[in-house]
């Protein structure tokens, strides 16, 4: 593959005290006084940005990718002290792209389509057929001032999360098929003429009708098949949905004539975020071996520290970094450089662990990965591909980021999508026997334990809570559940948020298992309910009943990523 990306945030989290972490973006706000940058943080982050890059050529990266074009483009339309503003971060930029550069990393800038201000949404508004011209003047004015660049990485169906709160806030404005593609084909000759690349990416949040770009083959068609360009890279998730487990390839990797990257996420934002082992090894090489027959894919694109909301503070190749996030990392790159798993695990600890054994280590590896699949995913949910509205539903519903979500709503759902709830509830005991047999292993063998008690303790939890929502009426299991919580709250400060609300559901939940009958759909394609209802409906009742959110949707879906209700739209 000739591009091997790693996302580059990790130094510009350094000092952030915030609770919860809003890991999908720097936080700029965090870098700067009213006026400026904070001189001794950034001098720090550029520090700790050379030992990163540093490491991550070490491993086998040859890019790194950083946030964010508005911050490195000066439009002349924004007020003097922003402009002022724009002016340290490029003369800072200049020094970190220097730093990647004397570690032989190319260096690629994310964008959303599109960020704005009070004066560039005045200027410009949400016209998308304005879009075009706009960003070719600013594409032309950053590759002059910024000729090291090997390119841009956009995205165009996610914005910023409901929390952050900076000079820009993105906002999504492409919202068909047809604004897509006169928006690429608008903008193309300028990356040819300056050839740098545009890494362009199919991930969307399912918004608007152009919301499964992802998945959908029409759609797909209608954005790309008539654009030719040499400098279009089409960037997918290896699955339909977001990082999890139990996902087919992409399809799209096989269909069309541009060329492909394929996005994995070494710190598993729904699984640990790197607190605890979630090897993604076996999984990723049947991946890799899928794609080696398709000529046309080019490269890899590896999240080791973005993605996802929560109070995990471990920072990667830096100091508190995780064996675990770090080994997926090394072991994703060799995949993509051709080397077995197995192969990979072997070279990570001849080079970082000398003295850990490796066949037990391989063994202790095949554990964790069966762990996870057991206890934290319930197999026959995730087994069943299912979709609602534009989105594939995702295969793990009660472990929200950070959260364990134990209540009526959840309680609900689950026993209507599963159907055995015997091997449910065995499933995840097994699994806690497995994470007992994987302790024993480590302490036999000297292997790596970071994280294994806390993992131990957290997955009890979730054994224990499928006792209580598929065994039926059982006062001590949740007598049990509120023992293990009030233990854990005591043990535990930064880490998983236990959410239990018992009682009878409320009355509407009742016909929660019809809802979701007539609404969740088994193949990629709409149904006729689906074109006159589905599709349409809630985009027409959620403005209606917008004033009540707060009692549709808890906080946390509210607040965290761009809120649930995006989904509707």
């Amino acid at each position: 593959m000739d591009w091997l990306l790693i996302d580059g945030i990790a130094p510009f989290f350094h000092g952030y005290r915030k609770k919860r972490v809003n890991w999908s973006k720097i936080p700029f706000s965090h870098l700067e006084t009213g006026t400026g940058l904070k001189s001794d943080l950034i001098a720090t982050m550029a520090e700790e940005f050379e030992r990163f890059v540093t490491h991550a050529a070490d491993v086998g990266f040859n890019a790194v990718t950083l946030d964010d074009v508005a911050h490195l483009y000066d439009w002349p339309g924004y007020g003097p002290a922003l402009r002022a503003k724009i002016s340290q971060y490029q003369m800072w930029y200049r020094d970190l792209f220097a730093l990647a550069a004397r570690s032989g990393l190319r260096v690629f800038l994310t964008t959303d389509i599109m960020f704005y201000t009070a004066e560039l949404a005045q200027h410009l508004g949400r016209d998308a057929a304005a879009l075009a011209g706009w960003w070719q003047q600013a594409l032309t004015a950053l590759f002059a001032d910024f000729p090291e660049l090997a390119g841009l990485i956009m995205r165009f169906g996610e914005s910023d999360g409901a929390d952050v709160r900076q000079d820009f806030r993105s906002e999504l404005v492409l919202r068909t098929p047809r604004q897509v593609h006169a928006f690429l084909a608008g903008i193309l000759d300028v990356f040819e003429r300056e050839d740098k690349h545009l890494i362009f990416r199919t991930w969307s949040v399912g918004a608007y009708p152009v919301g499964d770009l992802m998945w959908r083959r029409r759609t797909y068609d209608k954005v790309f098949e008539a654009l030719s360009s040499s400098r279009l890279i089409l960037s997918m998730k290896y699955g339909e949905t977001d990082f999890f487990r139990f996902l087919p390839l992409n399809p799209h990797f096989f269909h069309g004539p541009h060329c492909k990257i394929i996005e994995f996420q070494a710190r598993r934002e729904y699984e640990g975020f790197g607190e605890y082992p979630a090897f993604v090894g076996w999984e990723y090489e049947r991946y890799t071996q899928a794609l080696q027959a398709v000529p046309n894919v080019v490269g890899a694109s590896v999240w080791c520290q973005t993605g996802g909301w929560g109070k995990f503070r471990r920072r990667t190749y830096l100091e508190d970094s995780s064996i675990w996030v770090e080994l997926n990392a090394f072991v994703t790159v060799q995949l993509c450089l051709g080397q077995s798993c197995e192969q990979a695990v072997e070279q990570f600890c001849a080079r970082f662990y000398p003295d850990v054994a490796l066949q037990p280590f391989l063994r202790f590896l095949r554990l964790a990965d069966e762990v996870i699949q057991d206890l934290l995913y319930i197999r026959e949910m995730a087994e069943r591909p299912l979709f609602f509205r534009r989105l594939r539903v995702p295969p793990l519903l009660h472990v929200y980021w950070d959260r364990l979500l134990i209540n009526p709503l959840m309680h609900t759902l689950l026993r209507a999508l599963v159907q055995d709830h015997r091997r449910a509830i065995d499933e995840g005991w097994r699994g806690l026997r497995t994470l007992a047999r994987m302790q024993q292993l480590a302490e036999a063998h000297q292997l790596p334990q970071l994280g294994l008690q806390f993992q131990y303790d957290t997955f009890e939890i979730l054994a224990t809570a499928r006792t209580y929502i598929f065994g039926g009426v059982d006062p001590e299991a949740l007598q049990r559940l509120q023992r293990l919580k009030k233990r854990y709250r005591s043990i535990y400060q930064r880490r998983y948020a236990i959410k239990i609300r018992t009682g009878s559901p409320p009355r509407h939940l009742t016909y929660l298992p019809l809802l979701l009958t007539l609404a969740l759909r088994k193949q990629r394609g709409y149904r006729l309910i689906d074109h006159l209802v589905i599709l349409k409906l809630p985009a027409i009742v959620y403005p209606l009943v917008k004033r009540w959110r707060r009692q549709l949707f808890p906080k946390y879906a509210r607040k965290s990523g761009m809120g649930i209700e995006t989904i509707l739209k």
